[in-house]
């Protein structure tokens, strides 16, 4: 199939704008709760001694994976919809968010006291994406080109190829190495969502990015799965987090047209470091509410 060029097309307006933004936090409040889920169907599930398929099997026993799974899937929709009108790096970012609306919610629902330092990582993952959307443009036009595609495979491959090795180690190294593993692989799942955008219903089937999108997802729930049994979820999903945000951001604002408003750089630069800074102290409390 011939590479898909969309023609360049009018800046979004005010209103899609805000409809992405809406969607991509609530992409945030499902991913946030789907981890929680996955953290504990993982936890009940006999562990694997490698990078194991079959894992993803046994965890579709667990009817609170199955929970997470849905979660996810749906928050995939709403991640799909904000990419229509926002850059990758505003996007990631605000999913990124999901481990402050996992915060939030283990305080409410699951009595989980935050402390002053907790509630200010909230309020710096906040700010963060304020100074963001005030910075963010999203290119008029991208292109799948053959070898972009190549390289989204050499990507996921090369991730999966490096946590199959990483995988037979046990301890919170292993866990750290396969969580930001499994953060590209979510990362390009996010960069082939991308360049699905505005493609027809006709057109996935024939479309590579919709396998190396299916591929990249695969191989991202295995890796975070794997790690999560490895070490903790604060530490899987803190490492998690920061590649699934930075690599598809540069992928972005490099390759995809996507580009920081003239003069806003700093702000923009300043934005993303509160943001992902303050993902990173929440990470622990991805965990909260977890039964014994």
């Amino acid at each position: 199939m011939e590479p898909r060029t969309p023609l360049p097309h009018a800046p979004a307006s005010t209103s899609d704008v805000l409809l992405s933004l809406c969607a991509a936090f609530a992409a945030a409040l499902a991913f946030g709760v789907a981890a929680v889920l996955q953290g504990i169907g993982t936890g009940r599930t006999e562990s694997s001694s490698g990078l194991d398929p079959a894992l993803l099997l046994r965890l579709l026993r667990q009817p609170v994976f199955v929970g997470s799974l849905a979660l996810n899937l749906l928050g995939f929709g709403l991640h799909v919809v904000a990419l229509e009108s926002l850059p990758l790096f505003l996007v990631q970012a605000v999913i990124a968010s999901s481990v402050a609306v996992t915060a939030v919610l283990a305080s409410r629902v699951f009595g989980v006291t935050l402390a002053r330092g907790e509630w200010g990582s909230v309020a710096a993952v906040c700010g963060g994406l304020a100074l963001l959307a005030g910075t963010a443009e999203s290119g008029g036009s991208l292109s799948a080109g053959g070898v972009l595609r190549w390289s989204i495979l050499a990507t996921i491959l090369g991730a999966a190829l490096a946590g199959a090795a990483i995988a037979r180690r046990r301890g919170p190294a292993a866990a750290v190495a396969l969580g930001l593993l499994g953060g590209v692989a979510y990362g390009m799942v996010a960069v082939t969502a991308r360049l699905l955008g505005g493609a027809a219903a006709g057109e996935l089937p024939t479309d590579p990015a919709t396998y190396l999108l299916l591929g990249s997802g695969a191989v991202a729930y295995l890796l975070y799965a794997t790690a999560m049994q490895r070490g903790s979820v604060t530490t899987t999903t803190a490492a998690l987090v920061v590649t699934q945000t930075a690599v598809p951001a540069a992928v972005g604002i490099a390759l995809l047209g996507d580009r920081v408003r003239a003069g806003l750089g700093s702000l923009a630069v300043l934005g993303f470091l509160l943001a992902l800074g303050g993902t990173a102290a929440l990470a622990r409390f991805e965990q909260a509410g977890a039964p014994p």
